[in-house]
């Protein structure tokens, strides 16, 4: 394969691998203090503020939009970003990195049944057993421990396919805004719409102190830098030379990297029966991301 056809591959797996270490610094910034609603505040406003010198820098020009279509933004800032980085966080926090990245990856699964529903787009028979594996990698991740209720974390299960649910919500406004206003304009107006929801909602200006210690300095501009703006970045230029669908695939190297870091950083387990729930929805994942004319080969 040569470079210049590697390297999307490479920049997209790059952004994924960044996605996949996020638990780094949402567990230090939770351990100093921090609720997961406070560290997605400063998630988003460190992303916008990133975004804001980016956009002055090279897309002074797509950071324009009308007044009335800031309801579009509305769906992507507070609906999916807030929402997604709060169940997503939460998760984090309450099970095992693994299981709630796993669940994170249910997204497709609520993309492709919300998208039947709002976007009028075709159900086919592969999209349903695709849907149909997510739910059953679910049920095998919730019992990883068969027979022993006390093992599954309810509250992370929750938040972990909230998460999915929310990050799903942004494909589907998204589409709407893009329909409007190119990537760039659409990413940097949702974290500005998330940024002025959460600011005033958090009043995380009451812990002024806490916000200027070093430690907080260095992984919240971490978290709104690397996995955040560079993913996105790297994802977006990815995606200049790749099909969405295969860049969907690729990502997939988001749950590998998060399960080795919580193997070996967190040392924490992951059994058989969470194993085959996770290759099930992996696999799902693939399924729904197969271009039309490989699934007309399939049949």
């Amino acid at each position: 394969m040569k470079l210049s056809k590697a390297l999307p591959i490479l920049l997209i797996a790059i952004s994924a691998s960044l996605w996949g270490i996020i638990a780094i610094f949402v567990r230090k910034l939770s351990f100093i203090g921090f609720s997961s609603m406070e560290i997605v505040t400063i998630r988003v406003v460190i992303a916008a503020l990133l975004l804001t010198f980016i956009g002055i820098r090279k897309y002074r020009s797509q950071m324009m939009i009308s007044v009335k279509d800031a309801k579009l933004f509305i769906g992507t800032g507070i609906f999916s970003i807030v929402l997604f980085n709060w169940c997503y966080f939460s998760s984090i926090n309450q099970m095992n990195l693994s299981m709630a990245v796993i669940l994170l990856y249910t997204a497709p699964a609520f993309v492709t049944v919300l998208s039947y529903f709002f976007l009028k787009e075709k159900m086919d028979w592969l999209k349903v057993v695709s849907v149909i594996g997510t739910i059953l990698g679910c049920i095998l991740i919730t019992g990883v421990q068969v027979g022993d209720t006390s093992s599954i974390n309810m509250i992370g299960i929750i938040t972990g396919l909230g998460a999915g649910f929310g990050y799903a919500l942004y494909t589907i406004f998204g589409k709407f805004a893009l329909l409007k206003y190119p990537p760039f304009t659409v990413t940097y107006y949702t974290f500005i719409v998330a940024s002025l929801a959460l600011i005033p909602l958090t009043r995380l200006w009451e812990k002024g102190m806490m916000l200027f210690s070093r430690d907080v300095f260095i992984y919240g501009v971490g978290l709104g830098l690397v996995p955040t703006v560079i993913a996105y970045l790297f994802y977006t230029k990815g995606l200049e030379q790749l099909d969405g669908s295969k860049a969907a695939i690729v990502a997939t190297v988001e749950p590998v990297v998060a399960t080795l870091l919580g193997v070996f950083l967190y040392e924490e387990g992951f059994g058989i029966i969470q194993a085959l729930g996770s290759i099930i929805i992996l696999i799902s994942v693939t399924l729904i991301n197969i271009p039309k004319k490989q699934k007309a080969s399939i049949r």
